[in-house]
């Protein structure tokens, strides 16, 4: 696995963020012929919210994102994103771990959206989340507190960064 940290995202994040949320979503959108180039960016940044939200480096480069925005039954795991570079190389898996034994430790339940046929929906469904309702664009899903990750132990966020 590659050395990566994470890093509380600052409001300067914000167009970094919006141009990879482009390239990452651009295959998807487009097979359901949902991409707009303005639309893409501008929808994150709409939404971007730096209190809950953290930048995923990669020898010292910008290589993803992730937010956990507190809602009031759950977390909405939210901008998961990380660049077609380091996908594959187990930060993905490792970050979504992380954030979830934070989760489990407060009894927190989980939801998150992904786009139909999205590889990303594998991830999620190895860790725990299953399909609540889908449409012809988006699967929305949801996982509980899973007991057996839930003690007391701090969950490990990449080499030694800071964790959500």
């Amino acid at each position: 696995m590659a050395d990566w940290v994470l890093r509380p995202a600052l409001a300067v994040d914000v167009e970094a963020v919006a141009e990879l949320r482009a390239v990452v979503l651009r295959p998807d959108l487009e097979r359901l012929g949902r991409y707009d180039e303005q639309r893409v960016r501008q929808r994150l940044r709409d939404g971007f919210a730096p209190a809950h939200t953290w930048m995923i480096e990669v020898d010292g480069a910008l290589a993803g994102c992730v937010a956990l925005r507190p809602a009031e039954d759950a977390y909405w795991l939210e901008h998961f994103y990380l660049g077609p570079e380091v996908q594959g190389r187990g930060i993905g898996t490792a970050v979504l771990g992380g954030l979830l034994e934070r989760c489990d430790r407060e009894g927190a339940v989980v939801r998150l959206n992904v786009l139909q046929g999205s590889p990303a929906r594998r991830l999620y469904a190895r860790h725990g989340f299953t399909v609540e309702t889908e449409d012809e664009v988006d699967v929305f899903m949801v996982r509980h507190r899973h007991p057996a990750s839930a003690g007391d132990r701090p969950a490990e966020m990449g080499s030694g960064g800071p964790h959500p």
